[in-house]
């Protein structure tokens, strides 16, 4: 995958069926996630790998959370619910935070009334129905990738891009002015010439 800024981590709320959860976890190793997490939920690692044969939790940090009170997210990080509700953003019109971990409700049901209210934003795939959490999960993560990715805009006529993806620049080194002193300055015990 080409550079991007920031991270992502993908996660689950109350879900019950390890199938489900194995694919998404899948899906997010595929797209890069940072780590995966399960919240108040029933994830056997052993019958999530029979969907997930990447073995996600093994190359990527997972995290299970008893409940939404101990759910510890890096700092900076925004928790981002995926729920189809009337208030919530659509995901064509969302702009993604550049630390993101995205948490979706369990099967047959929603987020939590908690979890709601613990997201900075919840986000909703113009769907007219709930589809399944790992198809989901993969719509918000190509959303993310697509749109955050320093992909060319797509060309009016159908068909490939008619530019080529710029190439990442990575900016000049930058010297903080309080670190010249420290790095000019003679070893600790020298007279200065």
């Amino acid at each position: 995958m080409d550079f991007m800024r920031g991270y992502f981590a993908i996660g689950v709320e109350g879900i019950s069926k390890a199938m489900n959860v194995g694919s998404l976890f899948r899906t997010a190793h595929a797209f890069g996630a940072g780590f995966v997490f399960t919240v108040a939920a029933t994830y056997e690692r052993g019958e999530g790998g029979k969907s997930d044969t990447s073995d996600a939790p093994g190359h990527i940090p997972f995290y299970s959370f008893p409940d939404i009170g101990s759910l510890v997210l890096p700092k900076d990080c925004s928790l981002v619910g995926v729920e189809l509700t009337d208030d919530a953003i659509e995901l064509p019109s969302f702009r993604h935070p550049t630390q993101a971990a995205y948490v979706m409700g369990p099967e047959r049901g929603e987020l939590s009334p908690a979890m709601a209210k613990k997201c900075e934003l919840v986000v909703k795939i113009p769907t007219r129905f709930c589809v399944n959490v790992g198809i989901a999960g993969a719509i918000v993560m190509y959303d993310r990738i697509t749109s955050l990715g320093h992909y060319p805009r797509r060309p009016i006529s159908p068909g490939g891009p008619t530019e080529q993806r710029p190439e990442h620049v990575f900016g000049d080194p930058k010297i903080r002015k309080k670190m010249e002193k420290f790095r000019d300055a003679p070893p600790e015990g020298e007279d200065t010439p």
